[in-house]
């Protein structure tokens, strides 16, 4: 199976934790961005959103990082534990992946990809940022993971949220109940040292972009 990614991309985590979790095996193949590498005519064939990650699996496509990851947890799964098959247990969990998508990871890339071209954060931006927090806090409250006491694929997608835009500066220690959950994620998340390199490497390109900019 393929995997066409970026290491400074903030979802890439979250796929090699759930191919670890899964016990499955990536051909990797680098996209460089700064190349324009996604917009090939190649690549355009495969993915015409030109987004990564993108996988080809015997020749079926998929890109949205959590299309991929319930789509492994379904076809590849030894059970459903990650991913419940269960009406209403499942339904909490798409919510969490939906809250993900809509509010979290909205609200921290709408703040802090502008600081990329050095660009002052935007208080306004930033409220968005503590509201998405705050729920990410309530959700988290009496529960040990994200949908109750078992760790899903809702877990997995945020956790590689968080650990991505902490990289960037992103201050979680005021929502104790995110602090928790997130210290959690090393013992319980697999392959979550590829996560953390993949944090480092987005770190190091915040900086390098920020450095450039003052020069």
């Amino acid at each position: 199976m393929d995997l066409y990614y970026s290491p400074y991309s903030p979802t890439t985590g979250a796929i090699l934790m759930i191919a670890a979790a899964l016990g499955l095996e990536f051909n990797k193949i680098q996209i460089n961005l700064a190349a324009k590498e996604n917009l090939t005519p190649e690549f355009l064939k495969l993915n015409p959103q030109h987004t990564i990650p993108t996988i080809v699996d015997n020749g079926f496509a998929l890109w949205e990082t959590r299309a991929i990851i319930t789509y492994l947890v379904e076809k590849y799964g030894k059970d459903d534990s990650l991913y419940p098959k269960d009406p209403q247990k499942r339904a909490v969990v798409n919510q969490r992946l939906y809250f993900d998508l809509g509010t979290l990871f909205k609200a921290l890339a709408e703040y802090y990809y502008p600081q990329f071209q050095s660009q002052p954060g935007d208080p306004e931006l930033f409220k968005k940022v503590e509201e998405a927090l705050n729920f990410l806090d309530k959700f988290l409250e009496g529960k040990q993971y994200l949908t109750g006491d078992s760790f899903t694929v809702a877990d997995i997608v945020s956790l590689s949220t968080i650990s991505s835009f902490q990289a960037l500066g992103l201050d979680i220690s005021n929502h104790e109940n995110v602090v928790n959950w997130y210290e959690n994620a090393g013992n319980v998340a697999p392959a979550w040292n590829e996560v953390e390199e993949g944090a480092a490497n987005l770190k190091a390109l915040f900086k390098s972009f920020q450095e450039n900019s003052t020069d």
